[in-house]
């Protein structure tokens, strides 16, 4: 069983990055008022694609390890582990989504 603080810590590294993932998205609206300051823009959307892979990474590590745990008891567990991994994994697609509606606005 995990203690309150991995938990707790795990918490706050998720909050962590929906916070700058918001903050770059805020950040970019902003910059893209005035073109002079469209390099804002372009580090926002980098910004959040970047912190929505280590995401993703962070979430295929732990749910990897548990569907490689699973399979190795039940083999026929194989097509609901797959789908699990994929939600992990459309966490980046988020991040890439957001870059592009952020580039989408840039003049």
């Amino acid at each position: 069983m995990k203690t309150f603080n991995e938990i707790f810590g795990r918490f706050l590294q998720t909050a962590l990055i929906v916070f700058l993932m918001l903050a770059g998205c805020v950040w970019a609206q902003t910059a893209t008022a005035d073109p002079a300051n469209a390099g804002k823009a372009f580090y926002a959307a980098a910004l959040s694609t970047g912190i929505a892979a280590l995401g993703a990474g962070i979430a295929v590590a732990y749910v990897g390890t548990a569907a490689v745990g699973a399979l190795a008891e039940k083999p026929e567990l194989t097509g609901r582990v797959l789908i699990f991994v994929g939600l992990a994994e459309g966490i980046a697609i988020y991040g890439l989504i957001t870059a592009i509606m952020i580039l989408g606005k840039v003049q």
